[in-house]
């Protein structure tokens, strides 16, 4: 069953091309040179994310009559890719804001579009989107934060949620909960419920009462951008902010939070390439500079093995995740393809880092050494949107309907 276009209309070559090219020399001028200072004190990135506004990518996807640059899911993977070679934090700020985007264009009502969209594509009003909880992750029918309606129409969410990016920056949150806890199978009673609260606040007071963000997790890398639990205590929100509304949305959560996933792998898939494309860079730069023996370590044909399998990985990778945008774009199936394409660029991204350590040597365990951070950085991708073993089940399950005999 086809799902709908991305898009109205695809991006033209040229102007793909031109946006990309202003990324990668944002990406070469204003996140490179600064993204070590950000990890080393992992601190929000904030001069980062007022340029990411001045070029309009929090909009990129959206369409111009909210502001948006209308640009397809292609040229989205692309900005992804080169803003990933730079820092793996940055294009997570804007992935979950994404994600919130497709949400609400796909399965809004006209009323929630024209509230939100417009603050969204420029970037004043910031999106994060919340599946996770402790005891649950990847799967989600295990999930327990519930909403209960009151007798004055409104809803009630108590829970915890977990790992949700921007969860303390954001201004919005879209959440999965239980609204009807008998039903069968369990993913029959969930609803996305689109949750306000101040951004950059701990404790919400006020209409936003009972939403509490407790401080940023700690973590091996991913920094800059943050990673939350979100409590709800007594939260209550008014049936309008059902995505989809309350005749639309209720129950029907858990599809469209899982049609969102296929936009947000290919979000990770392009990290991936980006990740493996920076490691490569540095791979091979290094490999020609470095001495032993008497000459460059590129001369060695163990690296030079090393050199021939990081890029053969690396655009393997990019193709798919290519491939699994232009499927959606289209509005062609595109589950498998996007699992595929998460998968080979995930790994491919935490391989690359793996083999351009191994190149720089010592030198690559020293925190003068970019390869350094990246090395750390890359397991995300094994994990976010969902682990490798995890897209394998997925692939597996929809080759079996695909050639089922």
């Amino acid at each position: 069953m086809a799902t709908a276009a991305f898009t109205t209309e695809p991006t033209d070559p040229e102007t793909r091309d031109e946006i990309v090219a202003l990324v990668r020399q944002f990406t070469d001028e204003q996140i490179i040179p600064n993204a070590e200072h950000y990890d080393a004190t992992d601190t929000w990135p904030e001069p980062i994310v007022e340029g990411l506004k001045e070029l309009g990518l929090f909009g990129v996807t959206l369409p111009e009559e909210y502001g948006g640059l209308g640009l397809d899911l292609q040229t989205y993977a692309r900005i992804a890719e080169e803003l990933a070679r730079g820092w793996i934090s940055v294009p997570g700020i804007v992935n979950t804001h994404f994600i919130g985007a497709y949400l609400l264009m796909k399965f809004g009502t006209d009323e929630q579009k024209q509230k939100y969209l417009p603050q969204m594509a420029t970037g004043e009003l910031r999106a994060a989107f919340s599946l996770s909880e402790p005891h649950a992750g990847s799967d989600v029918q295990a999930i327990k934060t519930s909403a209960k309606k009151l007798d004055d129409g409104r809803y009630e969410i108590n829970g915890q949620k977990l790992w949700v990016t921007n969860g303390l920056m954001s201004g919005l949150v879209f959440v999965l909960v239980v609204t009807d806890p008998t039903a069968s199978p369990k993913y029959k009673g969930m609803t996305c419920f689109i949750c306000e609260k101040e951004p950059g606040v701990g404790v919400n007071t006020g209409e936003y009462e009972g939403f509490e963000v407790p401080p940023k997790i700690k973590k091996m890398g991913y920094k800059g951008v943050e990673s939350t639990e979100l409590v709800f205590n007594g939260y209550k929100l008014s049936a309008d902010q059902i995505l989809g509304g309350e005749e639309g949305g209720l129950n029907k959560g858990f599809k469209q939070m899982m049609d969102s996933l296929e936009v947000g792998r290919v979000n990770v898939a392009a990290r991936g390439v980006g990740v493996a494309q920076r490691a490569f860079e540095l791979a091979i730069r290094y490999a020609q500079e470095r001495e032993t023996f008497g000459k460059p370590i590129a001369q060695h044909q163990l690296v030079q093995e090393k050199l021939a399998d990081m890029y053969t990985r690396l655009e393997a990778a990019r193709l798919l995740t290519y491939r699994a945008a232009e499927l959606k774009d289209k509005g062609e199936r595109s589950d498998t393809e996007a699992a595929m394409a998460k998968l080979a660029a995930s790994e491919a991204g935490h391989k690359n880092a793996e083999d351009s350590l191994r190149i720089h040597g010592g030198f690559g365990f020293s925190k003068e050494y970019e390869i350094e951070r990246i090395y750390r950085d890359a397991p995300l991708l094994l994990i976010g949107e969902g682990t490798s073993d995890i897209q394998r089940m997925g692939i597996a399950k929809g080759l079996l309907k695909r050639f089922a005999i």
